[in-house]
């Protein structure tokens, strides 16, 4: 399903699946195996973007801080996970992707501990960043190893399970964090949310340097140091507003918005030339316009994470402070998405190449209709029975959620060339995180605003929960638009299938 062209040498993706020997491709008995490693790790990494959220309070109180300094154990931790993605999957495309994931998981685990053992909220937040680093330099490589060593229908169960990881590490933050807080009672129990990653990431350390494939490399690429900057400064100009919007962020900081776009502009334009000129560009432009699905599926990504990364915040500040839940029994409320994402993500990796985008409309449909009726019945039902009511219709768009980001992050890679694949694996997460950023900076916000001037904790639930759905009707918007195109595609190739087999942008493989 990829072609087997690099983005340094000038040509297109030649729309053929490489067979083995080609490209440098021959099964690798333990890929599976190695599968599982890569899973875990990006697992941990993703589940911080989120379980830390439930012990806010505790951290606060514990090491005496601010609330704008606490809050940055959560922000700074996104901010430096996203201003590293693409620049670390170039780095692995050009040098060595397994290396640099074993690097930065090794990283990633002292971190973590350095976290953990944090004695004040200053080193607590510095702890954070590196660790957001460390992440963000290990999950392009996670995509684009998945590239590597899987061909066929195997790439899609691959990307099936990898699209299950990243959808339920986000559900399950919550609930994860409250059950580590209950076990580990006691003041200074938020720091096993840390710890708890010690001696996973050693095994998965150790595991790693046994199980990931090594790839000779005939010479070493060049990095595009001023693409780096520009496009790490442009990220950060975007960013930074955002996870600053609990102090006045948005207020106070939203010409940095303009900056970022204009510093993307140039970057765009810079990326460009260096194609023309036959240079290494740090994310060839050609992965937008010439790979099918890649800018489609980053869109859809995107839009889907604005909708859907703010939402669970808002279900934590209603169950726990509108409802006075506990942070386990707040996280259990949610369970039964968990439940759902995770039994449709493993399914939905074996159905997409037989239904493609149709997957991920349908599963957005669910996510809508699931989430919608939550707020509904959140809305209406008694508050002691709230939790009850609303897990049958949770478990239906955890469903709907299963069948939208696994298949979507199969059907925006498998057509990348394998020698992209890192700096595509890493574009691809860069939008996510961006449209997580502003989704848990917005849905909390509005649902703060309403419950401020109402002091009515249903209708800010209701209100926050619907501005997400916008979200994901857009995301589902454009997903509709690209079934519509792929099915007068395929009309086309039965009428005239030399004329489509020749077109590299509507070739579809598979």
């Amino acid at each position: 399903m990829t072609a087997s062209t690099s983005a340094a040498d000038g040509r297109e993706p030649t729309g053929r699946e490489p067979a083995a020997g080609e490209d440098g491709y021959e099964p690798d008995p333990n890929r599976w195996h190695a599968l599982w490693v890569t899973l875990v790790a990006g697992f941990m990494s993703l589940l911080d973007v989120t379980i830390v959220a439930v012990a806010l309070p505790t951290i606060q109180r514990d090491l005496h801080a601010s609330p704008a300094q606490v809050q940055w154990v959560v922000s700074g931790y996104a901010l430096a996970f996203a201003l590293a993605l693409v620049t670390a999957g170039r780095l692995g495309d050009a040098l060595d992707r397994r290396r640099i994931f074993l690097l930065a998981l090794s990283g990633f685990v002292i971190f973590s501990a350095a976290c953990g053992a944090a004695p004040d909220i200053t080193l607590l937040v510095v702890a954070r960043l590196a660790q957001g680093l460390a992440a963000g330099f290990m999950a392009p490589q996670n995509s684009a190893l998945i590239q590597q060593m899987f061909r066929g229908a195997e790439r899609g169960r691959a990307f099936g399970f990898f699209g299950a990881t990243v959808g339920i590490s986000s559900a399950a933050g919550p609930i994860t964090g409250g059950a580590i807080l209950a076990l580990a009672s006691g003041a200074q129990g938020w720091r096993w949310i840390f710890y708890v990653n010690v001696p996973i990431g050693i095994l998965a350390v150790l595991l790693g340097r046994r199980l990931l494939p090594r790839v000779r490399r005939s010479g070493r690429g060049r990095v595009d140091v001023p693409g780096v900057l520009l496009l790490g400064l442009g990220v950060l100009a975007l960013m930074y507003p955002l996870v600053q919007a609990e102090s006045g962020g948005l207020s106070r900081l939203w010409w940095l918005f303009l900056v970022g776009a204009a510093l993307l502009v140039v970057f765009t334009r810079w990326q460009r030339r260096l194609v023309n000129r036959g240079a290494q560009p740090l994310l060839d432009p050609r992965l937008f316009t010439t790979v099918r699905g890649y800018a489609v599926g980053a869109g859809i990504g995107t839009l889907y994470f604005i909708g859907f990364s703010g939402v669970w915040l808002v279900f934590a500040l209603f169950y726990q402070r509108g409802l006075d839940f506990s942070p386990l029994r707040s996280g259990l409320a949610v369970t039964p998405f968990a439940l759902g994402s995770a039994s449709a993500a493993v399914l939905s990796g074996r159905l997409v190449e037989r239904y493609g985008r149709l997957l991920t409309v349908c599963g957005l449909a669910g996510v809508i209709a699931g989430l919608g009726g939550t707020a509904l019945l959140l809305r209406f039902a008694p508050l002691h029975m709230a939790p009850w009511v609303a897990a049958p219709v949770l478990f239906l768009g955890g469903i709907g959620s299963g069948f939208v980001v696994s298949p979507n992050i199969t059907m925006t890679l498998r057509d990348v060339p394998v020698r992209m694949a890192g700096a595509a694996g890493g574009a691809l997460q860069t939008g996510q995180r961006l449209g997580a950023a502003l989704g848990t900076a917005a849905l909390p916000g509005l649902f703060y605003l309403v419950l401020g001037r109402s002091h009515d904790y249903r209708g800010a639930l209701v209100t926050a929960l619907g501005a997400g759905l916008v979200g994901m009707a857009a995301s589902l918007a454009l997903a509709t638009f690209d079934w519509q195109r792929d099915r007068r595609t395929h009309k086309r190739h039965r009428k005239c299938p030399d004329e489509v087999a020749n077109d590299p942008v509507h070739a579809r493989q598979g």
